[in-house]
């Protein structure tokens, strides 16, 4: 990461509710240039939370998977945040068609399925690897010291 310090923790996302309330945290922690790294396997809960985040910022129309459109574009008051879905690319040169460079100048970033394009995302991400845990989720987080804040929250 780019500071040399890494922030680790995991939450225990037993009900949506939980799903919820960790995406608040994020969604109050995120500047311009953040790239937050939704990762996990179908049906992990990767578009709840973008979801969660999204509405966390004030977006109140409903948010669709771009899992079709790839990249879907939101103005909040906080900040511009572009959710992408990188599942159907066939390899990470596409990155450079779908504009995360020119989203992260002004806004912030949600990419699911960060690892189609591993080496074309920022190194500072937050990284979120969610995964089934009993009957709900959890996600581990880790990335850039700051996020630490996410704890104290």
């Amino acid at each position: 990461m780019s500071d040399g310090h890494i922030f680790q923790a995991v939450f225990p996302l037993p009900d949506m509710g939980a799903t919820t309330r960790l995406g608040a945290r994020i969604a109050s922690h995120l500047r311009p240039g953040d790239t937050v790294a939704l990762s996990g396997d179908l049906g992990a809960g990767k578009t709840t939370l973008a979801r969660a985040i999204l509405t966390s910022l004030g977006v109140a129309e409903n948010v669709p998977s771009p899992t079709f459109t790839l990249v879907q574009s939101y103005e909040t008051s906080k900040l511009s945040v572009s959710h992408y879905d990188l599942y159907r690319l066939k390899s990470a040169r596409e990155m450079e068609e779908l504009g995360l460079e020119e989203a992260l100048d002004t806004g912030a970033a949600l990419i699911e399925w960060p690892e189609r394009a591993e080496t074309r995302l920022p190194q500072d991400r937050l990284m979120v690897e969610l995964s089934a845990e009993g009957d709900g989720r959890r996600a581990a987080l880790s990335g850039p010291a700051r996020w630490r804040e996410l704890l104290n929250d």
